[in-house]
Protein backbone atom coordinates (compact mmCIF):
# COMPACT_ATOMS: atom_id res chain seq x y z
CA UNK A 1 0.00 0.00 0.00
CA UNK A 2 1.40 3.38 -1.00
CA UNK A 3 0.66 7.04 -1.64
CA UNK A 4 2.23 8.66 -4.70
CA UNK A 5 2.32 12.41 -5.36
CA UNK A 6 3.17 13.43 -8.93
CA UNK A 7 4.25 17.01 -9.61
CA UNK A 8 3.99 17.89 -13.28
CA UNK A 9 3.67 21.66 -13.47
CA UNK A 10 1.79 22.56 -16.65
CA UNK A 11 3.26 19.60 -18.56
CA UNK A 12 0.31 17.54 -19.83
CA UNK A 13 2.26 14.29 -20.22
CA UNK A 14 2.70 14.22 -16.46
CA UNK A 15 -0.99 13.42 -16.17
CA UNK A 16 -0.56 10.52 -18.60
CA UNK A 17 2.31 9.12 -16.56
CA UNK A 18 0.25 9.28 -13.35
CA UNK A 19 -2.82 7.70 -14.94
CA UNK A 20 -0.89 4.86 -16.58
CA UNK A 21 1.02 4.11 -13.39
CA UNK A 22 -2.27 4.02 -11.45
CA UNK A 23 -3.65 1.46 -13.90
CA UNK A 24 -0.52 -0.68 -13.58
CA UNK A 25 -0.79 -0.63 -9.78
CA UNK A 26 -4.57 -0.80 -9.56
CA UNK A 27 -4.56 2.48 -7.61
CA UNK A 28 -7.05 5.34 -7.56
CA UNK A 29 -5.82 8.32 -9.62
CA UNK A 30 -6.87 11.77 -8.45
CA UNK A 31 -6.44 15.33 -9.68
CA UNK A 32 -9.34 17.76 -10.20
CA UNK A 33 -11.52 15.46 -8.07
CA UNK A 34 -9.90 16.95 -4.97
CA UNK A 35 -11.27 20.39 -5.82
CA UNK A 36 -14.72 18.90 -6.37
CA UNK A 37 -14.55 17.19 -2.99
CA UNK A 38 -13.44 20.41 -1.26
CA UNK A 39 -16.32 22.24 -2.91
CA UNK A 40 -18.80 19.65 -1.65
CA UNK A 41 -17.44 19.38 1.89
CA UNK A 42 -17.25 23.11 2.58
CA UNK A 43 -20.04 24.33 0.30
CA UNK A 44 -17.73 26.63 -1.67
CA UNK A 45 -18.34 27.08 -5.43
CA UNK A 46 -15.81 24.99 -7.29
CA UNK A 47 -14.96 27.94 -9.55
CA UNK A 48 -13.61 29.91 -6.58
CA UNK A 49 -11.30 27.08 -5.61
CA UNK A 50 -10.19 26.52 -9.19
CA UNK A 51 -9.40 30.21 -9.70
CA UNK A 52 -7.63 30.42 -6.34
CA UNK A 53 -5.31 27.66 -7.51
CA UNK A 54 -4.92 28.31 -11.22
CA UNK A 55 -4.63 32.10 -11.04
CA UNK A 56 -2.35 32.29 -8.03
CA UNK A 57 -0.71 34.21 -6.58
CA UNK A 58 -2.26 37.44 -7.94
CA UNK A 59 -5.84 36.38 -7.19
CA UNK A 60 -4.87 34.98 -3.82
CA UNK A 61 -3.39 38.33 -2.89
CA UNK A 62 -6.70 40.01 -3.78
CA UNK A 63 -8.66 37.43 -1.83
CA UNK A 64 -6.86 38.44 1.37
CA UNK A 65 -8.17 36.40 4.29
CA UNK A 66 -9.98 33.98 1.96
CA UNK A 67 -6.58 32.91 0.62
CA UNK A 68 -5.78 30.83 3.70
CA UNK A 69 -9.32 29.49 3.88
CA UNK A 70 -9.43 28.17 0.33
CA UNK A 71 -6.02 26.54 0.63
CA UNK A 72 -7.05 24.95 3.95
CA UNK A 73 -10.17 23.50 2.31
CA UNK A 74 -8.19 22.03 -0.59
CA UNK A 75 -5.56 20.64 1.79
CA UNK A 76 -8.25 18.96 3.90
CA UNK A 77 -9.92 17.37 0.88
CA UNK A 78 -6.62 16.08 -0.50
CA UNK A 79 -5.43 14.61 2.79
CA UNK A 80 -8.77 12.88 3.35
CA UNK A 81 -8.53 11.29 -0.08
CA UNK A 82 -4.93 10.05 0.23
CA UNK A 83 -5.71 8.76 3.73
CA UNK A 84 -7.58 5.95 1.95
CA UNK A 85 -4.18 4.72 0.65
CA UNK A 86 -3.30 3.19 -2.73
CA UNK A 87 -3.63 6.59 -4.40
CA UNK A 88 -1.73 8.53 -7.05
CA UNK A 89 -2.41 12.26 -6.96
CA UNK A 90 -1.25 14.58 -9.73
CA UNK A 91 -2.11 18.19 -9.18
CA UNK A 92 -1.25 21.27 -7.19
CA UNK A 93 0.68 21.31 -3.93
CA UNK A 94 0.47 17.63 -2.99
CA UNK A 95 4.19 17.47 -2.19
CA UNK A 96 3.79 20.50 0.09
CA UNK A 97 0.69 19.23 1.91
CA UNK A 98 2.31 15.85 2.60
CA UNK A 99 5.73 17.18 3.51
CA UNK A 100 7.13 15.37 6.52
CA UNK A 101 4.95 12.26 6.14
CA UNK A 102 7.25 9.27 5.55
CA UNK A 103 6.60 6.54 2.99
CA UNK A 104 4.99 8.97 0.52
CA UNK A 105 6.62 8.72 -2.91
CA UNK A 106 7.05 12.22 -4.37
CA UNK A 107 7.75 12.33 -8.10
CA UNK A 108 8.49 15.14 -10.57
CA UNK A 109 7.66 14.54 -14.25
CA UNK A 110 9.24 17.00 -16.66
CA UNK A 111 10.42 17.51 -20.23
CA UNK A 112 12.73 19.86 -22.09
CA UNK A 113 11.35 23.30 -22.82
CA UNK A 114 11.20 22.77 -26.60
CA UNK A 115 9.20 19.57 -26.17
CA UNK A 116 6.74 21.36 -23.90
CA UNK A 117 6.39 24.17 -26.43
CA UNK A 118 5.56 21.65 -29.16
CA UNK A 119 2.97 20.06 -26.85
CA UNK A 120 1.40 23.46 -26.17
CA UNK A 121 1.33 24.33 -29.88
CA UNK A 122 -0.48 21.08 -30.66
CA UNK A 123 -2.94 21.41 -27.79
CA UNK A 124 -3.75 25.10 -28.29
CA UNK A 125 -3.26 25.31 -32.07
CA UNK A 126 -1.10 28.37 -31.59
CA UNK A 127 2.25 29.67 -32.81
CA UNK A 128 5.60 28.69 -31.34
CA UNK A 129 6.09 32.19 -29.96
CA UNK A 130 2.74 32.26 -28.16
CA UNK A 131 3.21 28.70 -26.92
CA UNK A 132 6.62 29.61 -25.50
CA UNK A 133 5.16 32.65 -23.74
CA UNK A 134 2.37 30.57 -22.24
CA UNK A 135 4.65 27.79 -20.99
CA UNK A 136 7.10 30.22 -19.42
CA UNK A 137 4.27 32.27 -17.88
CA UNK A 138 2.61 29.18 -16.40
CA UNK A 139 5.92 28.02 -14.94
CA UNK A 140 6.53 31.42 -13.34
CA UNK A 141 3.00 31.64 -11.90
CA UNK A 142 3.30 28.21 -10.32
CA UNK A 143 6.72 29.08 -8.91
CA UNK A 144 5.42 32.33 -7.43
CA UNK A 145 2.36 30.52 -6.04
CA UNK A 146 4.54 28.00 -4.22
CA UNK A 147 6.94 30.64 -2.97
CA UNK A 148 4.13 32.87 -1.70
CA UNK A 149 2.46 30.05 0.22
CA UNK A 150 5.34 27.86 1.34
CA UNK A 151 8.55 29.74 0.60
CA UNK A 152 9.65 26.85 -1.61
CA UNK A 153 10.31 26.50 -5.33
CA UNK A 154 8.47 23.50 -6.87
CA UNK A 155 11.53 22.87 -9.05
CA UNK A 156 13.72 22.26 -5.99
CA UNK A 157 15.15 18.71 -6.37
CA UNK A 158 15.09 18.20 -2.59
CA UNK A 159 11.27 18.05 -2.67
CA UNK A 160 11.21 14.81 -4.65
CA UNK A 161 12.31 11.19 -4.38
CA UNK A 162 12.26 10.58 -8.13
CA UNK A 163 12.63 12.71 -11.28
CA UNK A 164 11.26 11.32 -14.55
CA UNK A 165 12.44 13.04 -17.74
CA UNK A 166 10.18 12.45 -20.73
CA UNK A 167 12.44 12.45 -23.76
CA UNK A 168 14.45 9.36 -24.52
CA UNK A 169 12.23 7.77 -21.87
CA UNK A 170 8.63 7.63 -23.08
CA UNK A 171 5.42 7.97 -21.06
CA UNK A 172 5.05 4.18 -20.83
CA UNK A 173 8.61 3.81 -19.53
CA UNK A 174 8.11 6.53 -16.93
CA UNK A 175 4.83 5.00 -15.76
CA UNK A 176 6.47 1.60 -15.36
CA UNK A 177 9.36 3.07 -13.36
CA UNK A 178 6.94 5.00 -11.15
CA UNK A 179 4.92 1.84 -10.49
CA UNK A 180 8.06 -0.12 -9.64
CA UNK A 181 9.25 2.60 -7.25
CA UNK A 182 5.83 2.71 -5.53
CA UNK A 183 6.16 -1.02 -4.87
CA UNK A 184 9.47 -0.70 -3.00
CA UNK A 185 9.37 -1.49 0.74
CA UNK A 186 10.53 2.03 1.67
CA UNK A 187 7.34 3.53 0.20
CA UNK A 188 4.88 1.23 1.93
CA UNK A 189 2.76 2.76 4.67
CA UNK A 190 3.89 1.66 8.13
CA UNK A 191 1.80 2.03 11.31
CA UNK A 192 3.90 5.06 12.31
CA UNK A 193 3.52 6.70 8.89
CA UNK A 194 -0.21 6.04 9.03
CA UNK A 195 -0.42 7.65 12.47
CA UNK A 196 1.41 10.74 11.23
CA UNK A 197 -0.90 10.96 8.22
CA UNK A 198 -3.97 10.63 10.44
CA UNK A 199 -2.64 13.46 12.62
CA UNK A 200 -2.08 15.59 9.53
CA UNK A 201 -5.64 14.93 8.34
CA UNK A 202 -7.10 15.90 11.71
CA UNK A 203 -4.90 19.00 11.82
CA UNK A 204 -6.22 20.11 8.41
CA UNK A 205 -9.82 19.46 9.42
CA UNK A 206 -9.52 21.43 12.65
CA UNK A 207 -7.92 24.33 10.78
CA UNK A 208 -10.74 24.32 8.24
CA UNK A 209 -13.41 24.46 10.96
CA UNK A 210 -11.70 27.22 12.96
CA UNK A 211 -10.71 29.44 10.09
CA UNK A 212 -14.06 31.23 9.74
CA UNK A 213 -14.16 32.20 13.42
CA UNK A 214 -10.55 32.97 14.31
CA UNK A 215 -8.40 35.13 12.03
CA UNK A 216 -5.09 34.32 13.76
CA UNK A 217 -4.33 30.89 15.15
CA UNK A 218 -2.15 27.83 14.67
CA UNK A 219 -3.06 24.20 15.11
CA UNK A 220 -0.86 21.13 15.46
CA UNK A 221 -1.91 17.55 16.12
CA UNK A 222 0.27 14.89 17.72
CA UNK A 223 -1.06 11.41 18.50
CA UNK A 224 -4.61 12.68 18.28
CA UNK A 225 -4.13 15.67 20.61
CA UNK A 226 -5.02 18.95 18.90
CA UNK A 227 -3.11 21.94 20.22
CA UNK A 228 -4.71 25.22 19.19
CA UNK A 229 -2.95 28.52 19.85
CA UNK A 230 -5.14 31.60 19.51
CA UNK A 231 -3.73 35.09 18.95
CA UNK A 232 -6.42 37.54 20.09
CA UNK A 233 -4.62 40.83 20.48
CA UNK A 234 -6.65 41.34 23.66
CA UNK A 235 -5.24 42.87 26.81
CA UNK A 236 -4.69 40.46 29.68
CA UNK A 237 -7.78 41.84 31.43
CA UNK A 238 -10.03 41.39 28.40
CA UNK A 239 -8.65 37.94 27.69
CA UNK A 240 -9.42 36.83 31.25
CA UNK A 241 -13.05 37.78 30.61
CA UNK A 242 -13.30 36.27 27.12
CA UNK A 243 -11.21 33.12 27.62
CA UNK A 244 -14.00 30.73 28.72
CA UNK A 245 -16.16 31.60 25.72
CA UNK A 246 -13.25 31.29 23.30
CA UNK A 247 -12.17 27.93 24.72
CA UNK A 248 -15.73 26.62 24.53
CA UNK A 249 -16.04 27.76 20.90
CA UNK A 250 -12.70 26.25 19.89
CA UNK A 251 -13.47 22.94 21.56
CA UNK A 252 -16.91 22.76 19.95
CA UNK A 253 -15.57 23.44 16.45
CA UNK A 254 -12.62 21.09 16.92
CA UNK A 255 -15.04 18.36 18.02
CA UNK A 256 -17.03 18.86 14.82
CA UNK A 257 -13.75 18.40 12.95
CA UNK A 258 -13.19 15.08 14.71
CA UNK A 259 -10.83 16.09 17.53
CA UNK A 260 -11.61 14.34 20.82
CA UNK A 261 -8.73 15.92 22.79
CA UNK A 262 -8.13 19.67 22.45
CA UNK A 263 -5.67 21.95 24.24
CA UNK A 264 -6.15 25.72 23.84
CA UNK A 265 -3.46 28.33 24.55
CA UNK A 266 -3.36 32.09 23.99
CA UNK A 267 -0.96 34.88 23.10
CA UNK A 268 -1.01 35.85 26.81
CA UNK A 269 -0.10 32.86 29.02
CA UNK A 270 -2.69 32.77 31.78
Amino acid sequence: MAIVIVSRGCYRRGSEVAERAARLLGYTCLSREVLLEASKIFDIPELRLVRAIEEAPTLLERLGRDRRKYIAFIRTALLREVQKDNVIYHGYAGHFFLRGVPAVLKVRVFADLEERIREEMAASETTAEKARERVLRDDEERRRWALSLYGMDPADPALYDLWLHIGTMKVEDAARLLAEAASLPCFQMTPEAKRLLNDRVLEAQVESYLIEEFPRFTVTVERGLARVHIVTGFSVHTLLQEKPKIVEKVQALAALAGAENVQVTFDHPL
